[in-house]
């Protein structure tokens, strides 16, 4: 069975809204008699990515997700990672009400430097986001299809991700040039995020290897 996770980050009136699907896929290999294992092949792909035009309103766009979680397309376990930063504790509340057929993660994004849980929402910080999207990329561990609409617009997002530090000492993640956007990206990390969260198992370049019991 694979998994699906669908990443949506909110955007308000100047910034898009952004919803992004990641497959989970896990088959063995070839039985290796030297580690005595099976070799775990688990890859995350990128199946789908959807901007809707600027203005949307709210319930437009909890009517949108819902139609993508329940599309007969996500066979298996799905998972729906929202961005609740914000006005998104609201459009939460409005997703739960939907029945979207998901296992619903809320997460409020932050400056912070630790990740925790609280009264059902999550704290991440964006770096955590962020890196670890690059990580698992740099890994060969997310799959984008090269004709996937909007694929060339994301990776110009990736392209154009900056770290500036504070005065305060803070780092800051995102696309500093003047109308640029990093509503794609943040919505693959958060479902990279939530994928690796609900199953921790290795990626390439990772140990994955099944063990024979003795």
């Amino acid at each position: 069975m694979n998994w699906h996770f669908v990443g949506v980050d909110l955007g308000q009136s100047c910034d898009f809204t952004a919803i992004a699907v990641v497959e989970r896929v896990e088959v063995g290999g070839e039985w290796d008699p030297i580690l005595f294992g099976w070799p775990r092949i688990v890859k995350l792909r990128l199946r789908y990515l959807e901007r809707p035009p600027l203005g949307t309103s709210y319930p437009e766009i909890v009517d949108r997700v819902a139609s993508v979680t329940r599309s007969a397309a996500l066979e298996g376990r799905r998972h729906l990672i929202v961005d609740a930063t914000g006005v998104g504790a609201p459009v939460v509340d409005m997703l739960r009400r939907a029945g979207t057929g998901c296992t619903l993660m809320p997460v409020m994004i932050t400056g912070g430097n630790i990740e925790n849980l609280k009264r059902g929402y999550y704290k991440v910080p964006k770096r955590d986001l962020v890196v670890g999207l690059q990580a698992t990329l740099e890994r060969g561990g997310l799959e984008i299809a090269a004709a996937l609409p909007l694929g060339a617009t994301l990776r110009e997002e990736l392209a154009n991700m900056r770290v500036r530090v504070t005065p305060q000492g803070r780092e800051q993640y995102g696309e500093w040039r003047q109308g640029q956007h990093d509503d794609l990206v943040l919505a693959v990390a958060l479902a990279v995020w939530g994928a690796r969260k609900v199953y921790p198992n290795p990626l390439p370049g990772e140990d994955g290897y099944w063990r024979r019991m003795s």
